[in-house]
């Protein structure tokens, strides 16, 4: 016996002496074990963004779907699925902020009232979801409110900030419709990435966390924190997409696997889906960020299908050594349940999945093809699904119109798609781009989700030195007249 125990502390002090390799932790090529032990070998100190799992300090977290509208239930539901997965971690409801509509749960078209699944055969995630911040009072005033934890700057809602101190850690997690540096909100204006940006560094300063990291699902997304979110936050942000392209819903009608029959709408988005899912059946005690940031983009890439995006980490990737369990903490069910890459590549895959933009269309013609013949509900989806092809039609042609007007036939398309270097922030002025937004919806309507699309030519007219006399008068020009229609109506305000 005493052979033996010389023999173990030989070997520990064999794998403390041995060079540790920042390679190995990150991708995952070292010994896991299923208790907290596991982080002993893993290496690195605390100055790397390794945590004793945690212990020290409290976890808090805020969710936040930014849309509304039955057509985006799956951003709702995307937020809901989180609560969940937070509170079987131990996550104290005190310490989760939930931003969302909560205009799906009871909506006349979810054939389960009461009810909101984030897959298939999933469980009800609605069910002691908090309503923190609903309805008008989801907006971006209160979301940088209750980052900064200033309660004072709150207007509505249930008053709960992140009130966190030096030791603490934040998980910040937004789901919605997005746009080149621009995210959607259920309200007007629209979260723009340089004033995130910019509530971000605030919070740094203040000095109120230890790590923060930020999950962000929307078109576009790499835009919100390329060339803005620097190096020295201790801020790790992955994104859905990188800075041109779309994220993509998931668990929609026509796909397998499908929902239920009686669902005409998508469940969730691929990005969310595939973090929450890999969470869900995992001692998050032996994952890290790194290994799940790598599940992800394999999982949202689809590398065998044109459908899917590509996953981006920005900020101090150091800090993608750390366990999950340090923002999102573990269900002890999952103890027995030790990371390791084979066994998570057996989560479902997707042949398919739907770009964000188009899953309203989805929902209508699901909705339309379902219907009766004849009844007010394919009537009704008819007029839906015309609507927002009209509204696509106007604003596309709209945008065209104007870059030709500006730049000429010629020289317009070019200006207009021009995409910068990568690591370099999509408009130099960002307050020229909001007061251009304002110019072209002012004439022309409201962009809406859909339009966001277009972001990327407004800061493009920007970055040509467009002045604002000349932007009002190609706005009056490419449009005599707002549409009638819902989708172009102002009623809620300006996107910027």
């Amino acid at each position: 016996m005493e052979s033996f125990l010389i023999a173990i502390v030989a070997l520990l002090i064999l794998c403390l002496s041995g060079p540790v390799s920042a390679d190995r932790d990150l991708t995952g090529g070292i010994v896991r074990m299923p208790s907290e032990a596991s982080r002993f070998f893993h290496g690195g100190d605390a100055d790397e963004g390794s945590y004793d799992d945690g212990a020290q300090g409290t976890r808090w977290a805020i969710l936040i779907a930014g849309s509304n509208g039955y057509w985006n239930y799956r951003h709702q539901s995307d937020v809901c699925h989180a609560y969940q997965l937070l509170r079987k971690g131990g996550l104290k409801e005190e310490n989760i902020i939930v931003f969302m509509y909560d205009d799906i749960a009871f909506n006349r078209e979810n054939p389960r009232p009461g009810i909101i699944i984030n897959s298939p055969d999933g469980d009800d995630v609605y069910k002691g979801v908090p309503k923190d911040y609903t309805g008008e009072d989801v907006t971006v005033n209160n979301f940088f409110a209750a980052i900064l934890g200033n309660k004072t700057a709150l207007t509505g809602g249930s008053g709960k900030v992140v009130d966190s101190g030096p030791n603490d850690h934040i998980f910040i997690y937004y789901t919605d419709h997005g746009g080149p540096g621009v995210l959607g909100m259920p309200t007007s204006p629209y979260i723009y990435a340089k004033d995130l940006n910019e509530v971000l560094k605030k919070k740094h300063a203040s000095g109120t966390y230890k790590s923060l990291v930020f999950y962000l699902e929307a078109c576009e997304s790499g835009s919100i924190f390329e060339g803005l979110l620097p190096e020295g936050l201790n801020i790790y942000a992955t994104t859905a997409s990188n800075a041109e392209e779309s994220s993509w819903g998931t668990y929609c009608p026509g796909e397998y696997p499908s929902p239920p029959p009686e669902y005409e709408t998508c469940l969730g988005d691929l990005y969310s889906v595939a973090w929450m899912e890999d969470s869900d059946i995992h001692n998050l005690r032996t994952e890290n960020l790194h290994q799940q940031y790598e599940l992800v983009k394999k999982r949202t890439a689809d590398e065998n299908s044109f459908y899917g995006s590509h996953v981006m980490q920005y900020g101090d990737t150091k800090l993608s050594k750390n366990s999950l369990f340090v923002y999102m903490g573990t269900n002890p069910a999952n103890d027995n349940f030790t990371f390791v890459d084979e066994n998570s590549l057996s989560l479902r895959p997707h042949s398919k999945a739907v770009n964000q933009r188009d899953a309203d269309l989805i929902h209508f013609w699901d909705k339309f093809r379902k219907a009766p013949e004849g009844s007010p509900r394919k009537v009704e989806a008819q007029k839906q699904v015309m609507e927002a092809i009209s509204h696509r039609t106007h604003i596309d042609e709209s945008v065209k119109i104007l870059g030709k007007l500006l730049f000429g036939l010629e020289k317009g398309p070019e200006v207009l798609n021009a995409v910068r270097p990568t690591g370099q922030a999509l408009v130099d002025d960002w307050d020229c781009l909001k007061t251009l937004v304002r110019t072209f919806e002012t004439h022309c309507g409201s962009l809406s989700e859909y339009g966001m699309k277009h972001m990327r030519s407004f800061a493009n007219i920007c970055n040509a030195g467009i002045q604002i006399e000349q932007m009002v008068e190609a706005s009056a020009q490419a449009c005599p007249s707002i549409p009638a229609g819902p989708w172009s109506s102002l009623s809620k305000g300006f996107s910027a």
